[in-house]
């Protein structure tokens, strides 16, 4: 009864040390609990100005990427991401967003993949 109970206890162990890995797994993203994926969703505002650099970027684009460009991993995650590839994004313009926006805090000089952030 005593070496069942041990045996209980260690599994016991091992399930709650395995959930709390897979938790850790799924916030150790670039973008933290939401993936790079879901967030380069938010950037749809910012389509056209990614597309074409002489296009005006919006309001709402310029805010959305103040908000991820908190994270820089995460900006360059989003700029990078298959989403943002199938949405038509050029990466090599849409670096050039922030700096667009006259966002005064961006990672001017972060190496994003074969980009620099200007």
């Amino acid at each position: 009864m005593e070496a069942s109970m041990k045996y209980i206890c260690l599994l016991g162990l091992l399930v709650f040390v395995s959930i709390a890995g897979l938790e850790r797994v799924d916030g150790a993203g670039e973008c933290g609990k939401s993936s790079a994926e879901r967030e380069a969703w938010k950037l749809a505002p910012c389509a056209m100005a990614a597309q074409d650099e002489k296009s005006a970027v919006s309001d709402k684009c310029c805010a959305e990427v103040k908000r991820i460009g908190q994270n820089p991993s995460c900006l360059c995650a989003v700029m990078l991401s298959q989403t943002a590839k199938s949405a038509g994004i050029n990466p090599a313009i849409a670096v050039t967003i922030p700096k667009r926006c006259n966002i005064a805090d961006r990672p001017v000089g972060y190496k994003c993949g074969a980009y620099t952030l200007p």
